[in-house]
């Protein structure tokens, strides 16, 4: 943004001086576009200094918690947190100008939310989320045109909600979840990878324009719209997953 201001002035200052003749400021505008367009790809935002911030919450006493997301046209990513201070911390990661997790504690259970609705309409940076590993969750995502990756594999799962409108969810089966995990978009595709000996119970239910993609090398066909993993460990306990789509495609990988 500085450099193209420069740009303009320069060109300004020599048309004032007649050295640049027919000189047309308006001719400069697919230029300011194509700025414009750089400051998202490379920054994520609009308006410079809107850029992503780091943050991290301690776990303390928190035995179980809640996490809600709307983050609208934003895509978000959410894992297991890593390294020698995820027991510590509750969770920790990026997320948009403005949109710190709000957080409530009851007793050993803690609430968290982020909301699109708190960050400027121009600020577009991906959310990357980590989660304790070691403590069930509740997780609610819900998104308009951005996508979700949210790999559990690493997680303990007590119930999930994950719905877009037009955005494409991309989810990987955790081992263990309490209730039945709910992946829902309306017009985005959905794509559901189970790790090796993952016990998982995938219900399809889709409407006519809603495909369907499976491996059958990872998955059997119970009954039409059930499906089942073939490698899954004796011992392991059922991981319910119920896709709903009305246009797009599922895949099972």
């Amino acid at each position: 943004m500085p450099l193209l201001l420069a740009v303009i002035g320069v060109l300004l200052l020599l048309n004032n001086f007649l050295l640049v003749r027919d000189f047309n400021i308006l001719n400069l505008l697919p230029l300011l576009l194509v700025v414009i367009g750089a400051q998202i790809l490379l920054r994520g935002d609009f308006v410079p200094g809107m850029d992503s911030r780091t943050f991290g919450i301690t776990r303390g006493s928190v035995e179980a918690a809640t996490l809600e997301v709307s983050t609208g046209e934003i895509d978000v990513s959410l894992q297991a947190l890593q390294g020698e201070r995820s027991q510590e911390r509750l969770i920790a990661g990026h997320y948009a100008a403005g949109a710190r997790p709000e957080l409530r504690v009851d007793g050993v259970q803690a609430h968290l939310k982020l909301d699109r609705a708190r960050t400027p309409w121009v600020a577009f940076v991906d959310w990357e989320l980590g989660l304790a590993q070691e403590l069930p969750w509740q997780i609610y995502i819900s998104t308009s045109l951005g996508q979700v990756n949210a790999d559990f594999s690493n997680l303990v799962i007590e119930k999930a909600l994950i719905s877009t409108g037009q955005g494409e969810i991309r989810f990987t089966s955790p081992m263990e979840a309490f209730e039945a995990i709910l992946l829902k978009s309306s017009l985005g595709s959905i794509h559901v990878i189970t790790p090796p000996g993952v016990r998982a119970r995938i219900t399809v239910q889709r409407g006519r324009l809603f495909g369907i993609q499976v491996d059958a090398s990872r998955y059997t066909e119970e009954f039409p719209g059930l499906y089942l993993t073939r490698d899954a460990h004796d011992d392991a306990p059922v991981v319910d997953v119920v896709i709903q789509g009305s246009a797009g495609d599922a895949y099972l990988a």
